[in-house]
């Protein structure tokens, strides 16, 4: 079995490749615009995008690569960008992409659908085209060769023209590699107040998140701290919910956690149900007493 994955980030790179080593025999990775890493597939492919083009022009170029591989899988790295492409290959090849798969079983794959409320088993017919985080498989470790080839760039009959771009704030850490995230949600009455968070994350070595409401709604916080179903995917060692209530779509974005504690003063809200630890309080009286706790025990070291 031969496995095809597209990524984008080196991190996303080595864990799909790891990844798939662990359902496939050979593995075959292609990035588009950036050198692919080396070391951890078979055979890589540089897809070249000339600066400028939007990514939907370097379609061809990946299709070249697919055909090339002529593989069994493909796993894909749920970015915007990619996920563009994922489309346009799957369309060549007359399939769908199946989104959000969490899990493999042979040739069953466990999927998230109807905004991560629920899971789906599903076996694909024909082309299997799939987008995965790489927290989908176990620790897998990532091996191959230093074999890459570049497949040249080929503008499309009908490219697509870019006439302007705008710059997105991003701020903080990538949370994807952090061992703690501190997720602040609609508790917070107002922007200045996550400063208490900020105050928490610098207690216990850990970075801020967010909920929906916090980006996308009064913009508090960058789009690139969001988590959930259709922002950042988690799997820290802890992550620490202040004032998040716990709906799914945000939940689904932090089910890889090792540990979930949550501070909410509402003793019915959902995310008590999913946490491993919970605080039935005012989270402005809570956060400042775990503060304190946290500097107390520190002292007394």
């Amino acid at each position: 079995m031969k496995a095809f994955v597209l990524a984008e980030s080196t991190d996303a790179q080595r864990a799909l490749c790891a990844g798939a080593r662990t359902i496939a025999d050979e593995v075959v990775l292609a990035v588009v615009k950036g050198a692919p890493l080396t070391g951890v597939a078979d055979k890589a492919y540089d897809v070249e995008l000339p600066e400028g083009q939007p990514v939907e022009n370097a379609a061809a170029g990946v299709q070249a690569a697919y055909e090339a591989a002529q593989p069994d899988v493909v796993l894909v790295e749920p970015t915007p960008r990619n996920k563009i492409l994922a489309g346009l290959l799957a369309a060549k090849l007359g399939t769908a992409v199946v989104s959000d798969v969490t899990a493999f079983d042979g040739d069953t794959v466990t999927n998230m659908y109807f905004g991560g409320l629920a899971a789906n088993k599903q076996k694909a017919t024909g082309a299997k085209v799939y987008t995965v985080a790489g927290t989908a498989f176990a620790e897998a470790e990532a091996t191959g060769s230093d074999d890459v080839e570049t497949i040249a760039y080929v503008a499309p009959e009908k490219a697509l023209v870019l006439r302007g771009t705008k710059a997105v704030p991003r701020e903080g850490a990538d949370l994807t590699k952090c061992d703690v995230v501190v997720g602040a949600g609609r508790g917070f009455a107002e922007e200045a107040d996550l400063q208490m968070a900020r105050d928490l994350c610098a207690k216990v070595g850990a970075e801020l998140g967010c909920s929906r409401p916090l980006a996308e709604n009064v913009d508090w916080l960058p789009r690139n701290l969001y988590i959930g179903v259709s922002g950042l995917q988690l799997a820290p060692k802890a992550y620490i919910a202040l004032g998040i209530s716990g709906q799914m779509q945000h939940m689904v974005g932090v089910q890889g956690a090792d540990t979930i504690i949550a501070v909410n003063k509402d003793q019915n809200a959902p995310i008590f149900k999913q946490c491993d630890y919970g605080i039935v309080g005012d989270l402005f009286k809570v956060v400042p007493e775990l503060i304190k706790q946290i500097e107390a025990a520190k002292a007394a070291l």
